[in-house]
């Protein structure tokens, strides 16, 4: 559990710099957990935005909101 708050903190985080860099701020910086923080530009909002998708998705693992669908085999 808390493992997924950790989660929702960083993409909170990651969303809330996402929306400045989009806004005007030239750089912006997102801590990365215990190992420090990575600044963003406008060059790389490519990477925040995957970031961001990153974490939606390990959040959606954690709480089962993915799942794989079904395999149709046609013959």
């Amino acid at each position: 559990m808390a493992d997924l708050i950790l989660l929702k903190q960083r993409l909170f985080e990651a969303e809330a710099a996402l929306h400045r860099l989009m806004t005007g701020e030239l750089e912006v910086t997102v801590s990365v957990g215990g190992f420090g923080a990575t600044t963003y530009n406008q060059a790389s909002a490519d990477k925040l935005s995957a970031y961001v998708a990153k974490l939606k998705n390990d959040i959606a693992k954690r709480e089962g909101g993915l799942r794989r669908g079904p395999i149709l085999m046609r013959f």
